[in-house]
Order: structure tokens, then C-alpha cells, then sequence
């Protein structure tokens, strides 16, 4: 179970997830992304209650990773000890913008 909280100020996307995000949410994630990120100059996700990350996740992150690249910045805060190991591990922490 995924909840996806989804703000928008001016061209700033601030998207909360709180749960799971793994292969059975990921495409809901990515579906809600896409359908905001045209105008987006910032997204910032929260994942203050984000319990657990799967690979399928990780892929979303990297898909949003590179349209943000190309318009804007991203960045992901409130990352707890569990998923910023899962971001240590896979080498995430390198490629995203976490604070």
C-alpha cells in the first residue's frame, strides 16, 4: 500500500509517499509523475513514512531523476536509516540529490 501526496506551488511538485513503494505501487507512482512533471522545474519528494523501497521504485526514482536533469532539480528528503541504506547500497546516493 502506497500513499502518494501530491502539492503543487507554482512550478514546485512536493510529492509525500507513506508505505511501500515497491513492483505492485511503483507504476502508480510513475503514472502520477508523468501526469506532473511537464511544467516542473523542482520536485521534492518527501519520504519522512516511506517504509520500503524496491527495485521497481528505485527505477521510477531514476526515471524522474532524468527528466528533473533536464528541466530542473530534484531532490528527495526525510530519508530514513532503512532507505537510505537500500540508496547506500545500490549506489543511489551517488546518483540522487538527497537531504
Amino acid at each position: 500500500m502506497l500513499n502518494i501526496i501530491k502539492t503543487k506551488e507554482a512550478d514546485t511538485l512536493n510529492v509525500k509517499l507513506e508505505g511501500r513503494l515497491d513492483t505492485t505501487t511503483a507504476p502508480e507512482l510513475e503514472a502520477e509523475l508523468k501526469a506532473d512533471l511537464g511544467e516542473t522545474k523542482a520536485l521534492v519528494m518527501d519520504f519522512e513514512k516511506l517504509e520500503y523501497i524496491s527495485s521497481a521504485g528505485l527505477r521510477v526514482l531514476l526515471s524522474a531523476q532524468k527528466v528533473m536533469n533536464k528541466q530542473g532539480e530534484m531532490k528527495i528528503i526525510h530519508v530514513n536509516d532503512i532507505i537510505n541504506e537500500i540508496f547506500e547500497v545500490t549506489g543511489f546516493s551517488d546518483i540522487l540529490n538527497i537531504e
